[in-house]
């Protein structure tokens, strides 16, 4: 910007002081356990002869004044001399003035400021070239003033109802919001200045200081602090000056009277929970009741605005509040979660009240149509639900043609201290831009209590508000005083005018309070007593609004009487009627869900295979790329391998076989959407599933988008960002948006989703019991002991099996006609040895009538292991996803002797077999179980038994306490416990000593540990 300015305006604009500096580099402030401290960037570049002269101009006024009398500098002279031998090496306000002095124009005639002080406010026309300089300098002065007051007047705007911290942490009033700064004094304040056109002075060109300072107090310093200079498109700051002129404009007498209505409902249903469940905890909203009226408000301008369908999520504060008084949830229903009279198979019947989401039709008053809510259930887990909102928002916008992403938009609620210090808060506003996540922007809005369960907030973050990591995308950021209930409707619909005018995320921060702990049963004042006293004697929200409109006669008492008798009517008729009440089973999530809903029925085995002739269609075209697109040499031999592998039927590798799985479902009409770290080519250099011209930038080609010319699904294969925990969620929430779709998320190793273990162990594993959410999400975790270290070989998968909701001593009927294994289970966790079974595990989860997420070990030097290969009779009608692969060599099965059953899983398999090809030892069989959970009881049993005399023995790569071992233990145990020949046996392990490590870093010392673990289970 400082390029647009004259030498003149930028040694004012570094008198300005913080205001009129770039965000990078101006100073902050911090108060922290009472002591103000400060900084500034250090390497600050040396003060130019121009800068330090102009500086004086604006700060001393007697060189100024000596300067117009005639009297000249070295500065200016040595700028005069540059000038006279090139005019253009000097700015053109200097220039214009050199011009003018040598035509005999005075000093003050001479200057001519520059076209723009700003990129949002061009100067004033009415600024001529016969202004004194000193209307100049006040002028240009104001402009700084002005300027300040658009950045920093928020630092001091009325945020805090109980008026005890500043919502900033700095008490301080910032120095450029002050007259002294700028030398005006009280005798300046009648002083009429020329103005730059601005909407919030109704573009005067003229107006005193005094009201100038007026306005810009109105406006940007009483209930609301606006934060949206930093905003770097232009059309955006003016479209927002423009929106908040007004700010304080008073709403029609029926608007308000629908404000406080909604106030005296949401404080009525925590008067009515309070007087019936005493002890009980809500986590009441007392303190932020205008959240209520916002939220309604903005739902309605939404829909105004075309909005069809709101994916929210929220923490467990003031939930039960919103699910009656916005989603219209049922009193009735209400009441019985508070006395436990929901039966088993209702609502969320898992978790607790103020956990459960929603999904609802709302209407509005004098409008047609209604708009979906679907309020995401979530655990207390702050933050965690975000990108599960973002994943759902995301899939229900393509599920229903929003490609403008108006119609579908997400919103999410939380605490300011959760908002500052989750790292899944940052992790989720990355995705806000980025082509395979976007929403199109997310309405945040923040219940600011001011503290963090006991914490100071001045102890709980480092920046001066909670919602500064939203500066990250550019976020309007509008704070707002709680107890101005017209104030937070205003900033709520313009937040939602702002989403549906720009597309990107924006923050509503409302400064509130708590009126009770953190629960209702929580005692605060041991740790905030000052606040808590504070709060004993603030006047409830409604109780001020209502005062608020009988003074200006809005309403009278008797109205305001009849409002509350009424709702407290109909919670208590709710509630009398809640015991005989019979709840009507909401659609979690909408009729495409309607079948998967059914009531716990039988799980037959899946025919999962494919005629061949697809089969090499899609082989052969998953290879292929446009005849003028140039593939990178090295890349070119590996598509003609998988080409003539398909139109062999052999030879099929993990890639192809996976390549295979995704093509035929996209031929059959189901979506398939793969995403996670580097997806697209693979980590290991094996998927390529997006080509790259080597010779034309960003030209791309996706084969199995291109697999028929009509009729076929859209593909969806996206590298995210390098994120773990956003990203797993996001694909969650993408997966519970609809049943007939293939959602896969990998990690770049399987070490690494351990930093989303939160998603993991709330949402994935327990979501389905506790809340009724299914999810078919493939959770694709590279596993494997290659020497490569403790942080690339191991996917944990001990921690999965320990998450098995199984019962490791009961034997499951397996008969085709009483199967539910499966539908009882809640993960699956496969750790397969074949391309093909890789193949059927991916279309079987499409295939059945309802939905488990799948937990998949997948490989890595297995992706190139010469025997890992199938053919497409594996894959062709009437096959299907093998749980447990017997031995399957001849040789061995002749003997007659077999004095081992070795049983193991994965990659170590193909160690087990190299070994006992090279030594020739045919009396060990070795049995692989691909479904580790649930465990094949019934085929682990049966083949057993065509070993009499064998040991049972478990091997793994993996250390002791780590990988299958715990887990089968017990479970080969109940089967052989079926079997007639090892009734009673117990199998053996075979593998790494414990450890506190995953796997040693040094190549040795694996080599010898992975050759005896090989050697003792066969020899």
């Amino acid at each position: 910007m400082s390029r647009f300015l004259s030498p003149l305006t930028r040694g004012l604009r570094g008198a300005a002081g913080s205001a009129a500096m770039p965000a990078s580099s101006r100073m902050t402030t911090v108060r922290a356990h009472g002591v103000a401290t400060s900084g500034a960037r250090a390497s600050a570049a040396p003060m130019s002869p121009i800068a330090h002269f102009v500086r004086a101009l604006a700060s001393q006024p007697s060189p100024t004044e000596a300067f117009l009398n005639g009297t000249s500098t070295p500065y200016v002279e040595a700028m005069h001399e540059e000038w006279k031998k090139d005019p253009n090496s000097v700015h053109a306000s200097w220039r214009k003035f050199f011009e003018l002095e040598g035509k005999g124009y005075g000093k003050g005639a001479s200057y001519t400021p520059p076209p723009g002080m700003n990129a949002a406010t061009p100067l004033s026309p009415e600024i001529a070239g016969d202004m004194s300089l000193n209307d100049i300098l006040a002028h240009v002065k104001v402009e700084r003033l002005i300027r300040a007051y658009e950045v920093r007047g928020h630092n001091i705007a009325d945020l805090d109802p109980l008026g005890i911290l500043h919502a900033d942490l700095d008490g301080d009033i910032p120095p450029e919001l002050q007259l002294d700064y700028y030398h005006f004094t009280e005798a300046d304040l009648n002083r009429e200045i020329v103005l730059a056109p601005r909407p919030i002075f109704n573009d005067a060109s003229k107006m005193t200081l005094r009201d100038i300072i007026a306005t810009l107090k109105r406006v940007f310093c009483r209930d609301i602090g606006f934060e949206f200079m930093f905003i770097q498109e232009r059309d955006r700051v003016l479209w927002l000056q423009e929106q908040i002129k007004n700010s304080d404009e008073r709403y029609s007498p029926e608007k308000r009277k629908d404000i406080l209505t909604d106030l005296i409902h949401a404080g009525g249903f925590e008067d009515f929970l309070k007087k019936k469940y005493v002890s009980e905890k809500r986590f009441g909203i007392e303190g932020c009741e205008s959240l209520i009226a916002g939220m309604k408000s903005m739902l309605f301008k939404g829909h105004e605005l075309g909005v069809e369908y709101a994916v929210l999520g929220m923490p467990h504060r003031g939930r039960l509040n919103i699910l009656h008084n916005v989603m219209q949830k049922r009193g009735e229903v209400i009441f019985n979660e508070f006395a436990s009279r929901l039966e088993p198979d209702d609502e969320g019947s898992g978790d607790v009240k103020y956990h459960l989401g929603m999904s609802s039709d709302i209407s509005f008053p004098n409008r047609e149509g209604t708009m979906h809510l679907s309020l995401m259930a979530n655990p207390s887990h702050l933050e965690a639900v975000n990108p599960v909102v973002e994943g759902k928002a995301r899939a229900e916008q393509e599920y229903r043609g929003d490609t403008e992403r108006k119609k579908v938009i997400p919103i999410l609620l939380h605490g300011d201290a959760a908002f500052a210090g989750q790292g899944v808060v940052y992790e989720s506003l990355g995705l806000a831009s980025l082509p395979a996540y976007t929403t199109g922007g997310t309405i945040h809005i923040i219940v600011n209590n001011q503290i963090g369960f006991t914490t100071d907030p001045r102890l709980s973050r480092s920046t001066p508000y909670c919602t500064d990591v939203a500066k990250m995308l550019g976020a309007p950021i509008f704070h707002v005083n709680g107890d101005d209930p017209e104030a937070v409707v205003r900033c709520c619909e313009l937040a939602m005018e702002w989403r549906q005018q720009y597309g990107t995320d924006v923050v509503v921060d409302i400064v509130c309070y708590r009126r009770h702990g953190h629960n209702e049963a929580d005692q605060p004042a041991f740790t905030q007593p000052l606040m808590y006293e504070r709060i004993g004697k603030q006047k409830p929200t409604p109780q001020l609004y209502a005062n608020r409109l009988l003074e200006e006669g809005v309403v009278d008492q008797a109205w305001i009487d009849e409002v509350a008798k009424e709702y407290e009517q109909r919670l208590a008729t709710a509630f009398d009627n809640a015991p005989s009440f019979t709840n009507v089973r909401p659609e979690y999530f909408g009729s495409r869900w309607n079948k998967h809903l059914v009531k716990l029925g039988l799980a037959p085995p899946r025919e999962t295979g494919v005629d061949i002739d697809t089969l090499k269609t899609v082989g052969v075209r998953a290879a292929e790329y446009p005849d003028d697109f140039t593939v990178h040499k090295a890349l070119k031999k590996v598509l003609a391998a998988r080409r003539e592998s398909a139109e062999a039927g052999e030879g099929i590798d993990w890639a192809t076989a996976e390549s295979l799985a995704f093509g035929t479902l996209l031929l059959e009409g189901t979506h398939v959407r793969l995403s996670g770290q580097d997806v697209e080519r693979g980590t290991f250099s094996h998927r390529h599933h997006v080509l790259h011209d080597q010779k034309e930038d960003k030209r791309l080609h996706t084969p199995l988008q291109h697999l028929a010319e009509e009729g076929q699904t859209n593909y969806t294969v996206s590298n995210s960002h390098l994120s773990e925990y956003a990203a797993l969620g996001f694909e969650l929430g993408y997966s519970q948006a609809h049943p007939n779709q293939l959602v896969c998320w990998e990690a770049q190793f399987g070490d690494f989703h351990n930093t989303a273990q939160c998603i993991i162990d709330q949402f994935i594993v327990s979501g389905e019991h506790k809340w009724k959410r299914q999810s078919g999400l493939v959770m694709l975790l590279p596993h494997g002991y290659e020497g490569m270290g403790p942080e690339h070989s191991s996917a944990r998968l001990e921690r999965f099996l320990q998450l098995s909701n199984e019962d490791e001593s009961e034997y499951p009927p397996m008969a085709r006609d009483a199967r539910k294994q499966i539908q009882l289970c809640n993960i699956q966790v496969l750790n397969c040895t074949t391309p093909a079974n890789y193949f059927h595990a991916l279309r079987r989860q499409v295939y059945r009538d309802f939905r488990k997420p799948l937990v998949m070990m997948t490989p890595k030097s297995l992706l190139r292991h010469p025997l890992c290969k199938s053919s497409f009779e594996e894959m062709k009608p009437n096959t299907r996803f093998r749980r447990f692969i017997p031995e399957e060599d001849d040789n061995v099965l002749a003997n007659q002797n077999i004095r081992r059953l070795v049983l193991c899983s994965g990659k170590v398999y193909y160690d087990l077999l190299q070994h006992r090809e090279e030594n020739n030892i045919t009396d060990v069989a070795i049995g692989r179980v691909e479904q580790i959970s649930p465990f094949p009881f019934d085929l682990v049993h049966k083949h057993a038994d065509d070993f009499p005399n064998a040991e049972i023995v478990w091997c793994q790569e993996e250390p002791r306490n780590m990988g299958a071992w715990t887990y089968v233990r017990p479970r080969i145990e109940t089967a052989l416990s079926k079997s007639t020949h090892h009734a009673g046996d117990r199998p053996r392990y075979i593998g790494r000593t414990p450890s506190a490590s995953v796997a040693t870093g040094d190549k040795k010392t694996h080599h010898d540990e992975q050759v005896k673990l090989v050697s003792e289970a066969l020899e």
